[in-house]
């Protein structure tokens, strides 16, 4: 006897199948067979009607199954840091459950500060663990665009300015939440680097920058990563719609990459039927996204790859070869996951999940200047004031889609208390008041954080208080409200909000022992950088994100983490500064987040390849922090370099190594990072280009031996004459050291 899955409907009835007459049942039934025969065998018994209903949403985040042959629908769940919230079936609020608070994990930019491919697996083993529980087949994560500039209101839901960065934490969270029997939707594909206006945005980017830059992060979860599932961007590139864009997703994700998964829209991201069906997309999901107000009765059967699909079929307009391909991919998907031959079992807001987003969280916080004052030196009896409403604001709630509804969340000032208890009194003021809502999609925090002083008062208070106080610690930076960290709407300004600057400032004058913790998922700017003596960089640490926070500020964590973006002094130094490269960036920025009623902006990267890091060493421009800074309590040394050859050939590899050694009293991790630089490029290229990194953990007095193996792809360049990579024979340098601003070692090497 084969053994058989036994499928359940969702009302718990035993779902009766056809008998094949050549066996004992459908052969899609079969988990000993191979995932393809499963998918032909379910394919040859489907008719058009349900063939077509598979490839578009029939709620707000499901699609149909078969139900006549016990094929299960498809649902998708947000987001990239947590399982969002149950909402109604036609609409984006919280339908009310009482059993769906999730664990919240670090926001990616948090992981992306880890520089640690260990720490990305368990993020995504964890989170595919909570999908699961909650019987998710989609979980719409990792975001991996590319944060092009400061004020993208997403940066904080993606992994840093570096594609090489990106691609090698985005591969260990795709694999982790596959592991757990839940596709990974990798999102959002492509060049969608901006918030305000995404949706009538036109990208005008050249293909040397496309491909070297936004694309890595993407092919890299698709090769090595073996992603599932797809999400299309809103955005326009060379003038298609990318949810359907023949080039992005036929000829580059689906030839090209060999990508054999489902290409899922976002939202509302599908234009017209025609590209629909034949440019790549497999399942329209959000188009008249709440069913009510915005659409035709019966909204889901008007999709345009519902009714319009299946009425151009029956009329010869469309065959159905891109139907059963887009059917193929559907059912690979869910015979992948819920119809799986193992049977994942998932877990929901446990010790072990919490421990998880501990240790991502604890070991993201970015020690980004220290003059001595941290670890923090509390002695019995003194006082600590805690000043900022980053300190008491919950920030699950808010940012958009990745809007959680936590089942716990310890706030900056509950961990400090916690672990001062008995040994300080720790004081607040809140120093400014910012944003007071603390709700989103009828999520709330059941925080009362409204506030009556002025804004003088509250100035005035707070460095009263900070005269009397011992310690100082200061702890802002931006929230997820619209204009801050959030879907929809870019930053408007550079420099952190509410006037924080100015209560900075009035504090370091009160008190000399003052620590700056800035909260943000983007680069800010701190104007009084050089007024401070210590300054750490946080960011949306989710439910254990106190605790994460106060062992950091009194030394039990030794921090690690570097930055996964540069924070320039001040935005004129940034590579986005006109218009024409973003459309009413100096002012006037009005388009609607969802709004189609006006005119397509075309976007010109005529940054090119120069972004982040690149771009600030060609134009010698320091910045206020660089990329991959990072300090800790300890002192390493990077020494000792050397290669196993001089030079070698295109089919072969070179192994640099060096030596690391922590010089400090205290144990603590050093990423070692490695530059490449041509020397003797025909074409314009950065001074030099991320290419590999280590996280390497040391005891005090301990030294090990760090390799890096560089093969022709980390010296190759893309050609857009030849549409393909180029590695040219010459000089190359690699240049090893602790940030990209803190090279400690030089060797070069030859490619003959």
């Amino acid at each position: 006897m084969k053994r058989k899955l036994l499928l359940l409907s969702l009302l718990g009835h035993i779902v009766s199948c056809s008998q094949s007459p050549e066996n004992e049942g459908p052969i899609y039934l079969d988990v000993d067979k191979p995932v393809e025969e499963r998918v032909e065998d379910a394919l040859a018994r489907m008719t058009l009607e349900e063939k077509v209903k598979m490839t578009h949403a029939q709620s707000k985040f499901s699609s149909p199954g078969v139900p006549r042959l016990g094929i299960p629908e498809v649902w998708c769940t947000d987001g990239p840091h947590g399982i969002r919230p149950e909402v109604y079936w036609d609409d984006w609020d919280m339908a009310g459950w009482t059993n769906d608070s999730c664990t919240v994990f670090p926001a990616l930019t948090a992981l992306a500060a880890t520089w640690n491919e260990d720490l990305s697996h368990l993020y995504g083993i964890s989170i595919g663990e909570e999908a699961k529980y909650r019987n998710k087949s989609v979980l719409l994560g990792p975001g991996v665009n590319i944060c092009r500039f400061p004020l993208l209101g997403r940066n904080f839901e993606y992994m840093g300015e570096d594609p090489y960065l990106a691609s090698r934490l985005a591969v260990p969270y795709v694999k982790g939440v596959q592991e757990k029997g839940v596709a990974a939707c990798v999102k959002h594909f492509a060049i969608n680097n901006n918030e305000t206006n995404r949706v009538t945005t036109n990208c005008n980017v050249d293909e040397r920058t496309l491909h070297e830059i936004y694309l890595p992060a993407f092919k890299a979860a698709v090769q090595e990563g073996d992603a599932w599932a797809i999400m299309g961007s809103y955005n326009q590139y060379k003038g298609q719609w990318n949810c359907h864009n023949d080039l992005l997703l036929n000829d580059i994700l689906k030839r090209k990459w060999k990508f054999d998964g489902v290409v899922i829209s976002d939202w509302g991201g599908v234009h017209d039927t025609e590209q629909a069906v034949k440019n790549g997309l497999d399942l329209e999901m959000g188009t008249w996204t709440n069913g009510l107000d915005r659409s035709m009765s019966n909204a889901y059967e008007n999709y345009f790859l519902a009714k319009p699909y299946y009425e151009g079929i029956r009329s010869g307009k469309y065959g159905t070869g891109e139907l059963d391909d887009k059917c193929r991919r559907i059912l690979r998907m869910i015979f992948r996951t819920t119809m799986a031959k193992e049977r994942y079992w998932g877990r929901f807001t446990c010790p072990e999940h919490d421990q998880a987003a501990y240790e991502i969280g604890a070991e993201s916080i970015v020690l980004l200047k220290n003059d001595g004052l941290l670890p923090l030196q509390v002695k019995k009896g003194q006082k600590v004031l805690v000043v900022g409403e980053n300190a008491i604001k919950k920030m699950s709630v808010g940012g958009g889609s990745s809007s959680l509804k936590a089942q716990h969340e310890i706030v900056p000032i509950e961990g400090i208390r916690a672990e001062l208890e008995g040994k300080a009194e720790v004081l607040f003021e809140r120093g400014y008041k910012g944003d007071v809502t603390g709700v989103y999609n009828r999520v709330v925090t059941g925080q009362n954080l409204s506030e009556s002083r002025s804004e003088d008062d509250l100035i005035r208070d707070a460095v009263e208080a900070a005269r009397k106080a011992d310690f100082v610690i200061f702890i802002g930076g931006l929230n997820k409200a619209t204009f801050q960290d959030c879907e929809g709407r870019d930053r408007v300004e550079y420099n952190l909000p509410y006037n924080q600057d100015k209560v900075i400032e009035a504090l370091a004058e009160a008190n000399d022992k003052l620590v700056v913790v800035n909260i943000s998922g983007s680069p800010v700017g701190m104007p009084w950088a050089d007024k401070v003596p210590a300054i750490l960089q946080s960011w949306y640490l989710g439910s254990e994100a106190g605790i994460c926070l106060a062992d950091v500020l009194v030394g039990k964590v030794n921090p690690s983490g570097k930055l996964p973006f540069s924070y320039p002094k001040v935005y004129s130094d940034c590579p986005i500064r006109t218009e024409r490269q973003y459309p009413g960036l100096l002012e006037g920025r009005t388009g609607g987040v969802e709004s189609y009623d006006v005119p397509i902006y075309d976007i010109y990267y005529d940054e090119g390849i120069f972004v982040g890091y690149r771009w600030y060493e060609a134009q010698n421009i320091e910045p206020q922090f660089a990329f991959g800074h990072g300090l800790s309590y300890t002192t390493f040394e990077i020494s000792e370099i050397h290669s196993d050859k001089e030079s070698f050939r295109k089919d072969g590899q070179i192994t640099i190594t060096v030596n690391v050694k922590n010089t400090g009293k205290v144990a603590g991790s050093e990423v070692v990072q490695l530059y490449i630089q041509d020397m003797e490029a025909s074409v314009e290229r950065p001074k030099k280009e991320l290419k590999g990194f280590h996280k390497v953990y040391l005891e005090p007095g301990e030294s090990k031996e760090v390799n890096f193996i560089i093969d022709v792809s980390h010296l190759s360049f893309y050609d857009p004459e030849t549409h393909s990579w180029k590695a040219e024979p010459g000089s190359f340098v690699a240049h090893v050291g602790s940030g990209s601003d803190k090279i400690r070692q030089t060797l070069i090497f030859g490619l003959k």
